[in-house]
């Protein structure tokens, strides 16, 4: 028996295994059993799960594809590029695989479904430009004439109707959950040149990034301000800590959002800067967007403000409270 077989067969009767229990069994080098994984695991066979040094590995999930004649190509390109289903078991499916899995999953018509996915991803690529999406119309539509921004604009929408979070917004919502600096990083390559973009298009002079609310030991705009590595004057905001501390997400109400903003948020920087943007990380009200620009507004009147965030609600007042 081959030695690849002979690594299949004892995983599929032990279940999930580590490389050195393989390494133990076959009685070969860890690197020779290192060599053979990859190679299973680039052929799906194998799953890997966990991270150095407590790696182990378990028979794949029987795989299914979407075939040539059943899909068109544009579809495959669209899922290939834009779908990512990660299991109850912590497992990072993409593309067309993921598709299929999370179809199973949910007893869907995997042919139909995939057809639905192109409409809805068609339906919101056209809310799109130059990468972005404004949601300028509904930060009106939301504060009226207590609106301070030019503008907001967000990467992609945080979830969609039928198919939940996005790409953008799950990678997101599980960096900051895992406080991962590799999904963190990640997020910041998705979402680096249409910022940069924006920062040239409308001539900003300074940046403010929104600060945390929720305390963790590693905070996800102080890494994405790292990754990003902005050349470019930064306004400094700073979180008032009160007695008890209620964070945004935990505020249903649009009025209570308004007020703990108010409170809790002060712009230190005094300076005046012409035209500055404001990063969060996912807006759902805007309600702390707003208010901090009113608060940048009230040092200088003539300041022009922007708000830019990761992922933004695809409908009217949405809490985005996940993240």
């Amino acid at each position: 028996m081959k030695t690849r077989d002979k690594i299949i067969a004892y995983i599929e009767t032990h279940g999930q295994v580590s490389g050195k229990e393989l390494a133990d069994f076959l009685e070969i080098t860890d690197r020779a059993v290192r060599k053979q994984l990859a190679t299973l695991i680039k052929e799906k066979i194998l799953t890997k799960r966990g991270r150095p040094p407590q790696v182990f590995y378990a028979i794949g999930r029987v795989q299914s594809s979407l075939s040539e004649d059943t899909v068109d190509e544009q579809i495959r390109k669209i899922l290939g590029q834009n779908f990512l289903y990660v299991t109850s078991e912590g497992e990072r499916i993409e593309g067309v695989d993921g598709f299929v899995q999370w179809c199973k999953k949910r007893n869907f018509n995997v042919v139909q479904k995939s057809e639905e996915y192109r409409d809805v991803y068609t339906k919101y690529q056209k809310c799109k430009k130059s990468g972005l999406i404004s949601g300028k119309e509904k930060i009106i539509d939301t504060f009226g004439g207590d609106t301070c921004l030019e503008d907001v604009y967000y990467a992609d929408f945080y979830a969609w109707e039928i198919f939940g979070k996005t790409k953008l917004g799950q990678l997101l919502l599980y960096a900051k959950q895992s406080q991962d600096k590799k999904l963190m990083k990640e997020v910041v390559q998705h979402i680096k040149s249409p910022l940069l973009d924006l920062l040239e298009n409308q001539k900003i002079n300074a940046v403010g990034f929104i600060p945390p609310t929720v305390k963790r030991e590693v905070q996800f705009m102080k890494v994405f301000k790292e990754y990003l590595a902005l050349d470019i004057p930064e306004i400094t905001i700073q979180k008032i800590r009160t007695e008890i501390v209620t964070p945004q997400k935990t505020l249903s109400k649009l009025a209570d959002r308004i007020d703990n903003a108010s409170a809790t948020m002060v712009v230190v920087d005094k300076k005046a800067h012409g035209r500055v943007l404001l990063i969060d990380d996912a807006v759902g009200s805007g309600a702390t967007l707003n208010q901090v620009a009113c608060s940048i507004k009230k040092i200088a009147t003539d300041t022009k403000m922007y708000g830019f965030a990761i992922t933004g609600s695809a409908k009217g007042f949405d809490v985005i409270s996940e993240v």
